[in-house]
């Protein structure tokens, strides 16, 4: 595969973009990083791309993608030729699509939405996102309580598209000490290979 034929659009402060990087690095992909401001997601460019002007994009060739739990799958299937981290069987397959609704909902509602309005000082209501965040996280410790993974006993994308907006739970003054099942999940998935972190404000709990 030619080194350019991958290109991710992003910022490296989005968790969105972020789940889409780790798993490019996890699969040993060569890509392209392209750094896309706020101004720039109304170009006629990047419109081009994504009229909807959100980040992720991943162009492969002459493929053009949005919404990063899409690019997960495609990504998984068209190079994880293992099926490892999007297993083909049915009941796993499930479980993951289960967890990738949990972070395009309870998720992004919660803690993502909490650290948006901290360190970017967006308009919303933290005391609501809060809430959201204090419903699901006690949630997802149950569930990793007795396993190491969200949807199998190895890593998916599952635990991809729902690891950097928990991790980055503080920003948003969501605290992490309560959970340690989470905590021992994220600590997990740092120790995996091609693991690089995204950047943290100074903001915390």
């Amino acid at each position: 595969m030619p080194e350019s034929s991958i290109t991710l659009y992003g910022m490296n402060l989005s968790g969105h973009c972020h789940r889409v990087e780790l798993l490019l690095r996890m699969l040993n992909l060569s890509f392209r990083y392209e750094t896309v401001s706020p101004a720039d997601r109304t170009s006629p460019r990047f419109l081009a791309l994504n009229p909807l002007a959100q980040i992720p994009v991943l162009t492969d060739g002459n493929l053009v993608l949005a919404d990063s739990n899409a690019i997960l799958v495609y990504l998984a299937l068209r190079y994880d030729s293992a099926r490892t981290w999007y297993p083909g069987d049915p009941v796993i397959a499930a479980r993951i699509q289960r967890w990738l609704s949990v972070a395009a909902g309870e998720i992004r509602f919660g803690p993502a939405m909490a650290r948006v309005i901290r360190i970017f000082s967006r308009p919303g209501d933290l005391a609501a996102a809060q809430q959201i965040a204090a419903r699901v996280l006690p949630f997802m410790d149950a569930h990793l309580a007795d396993r190491s993974f969200l949807a199998h006993e190895a890593p998916t994308i599952a635990d991809l598209a729902c690891y950097s907006y928990v991790a980055h739970a503080p920003e948003g003054a969501i605290p992490l000490e309560p959970y340690s099942h989470i905590r021992a999940w994220l600590a997990r998935i740092e120790a995996l290979p091609g693991f690089t972190p995204m950047p943290r404000s100074e903001l915390s709990s």
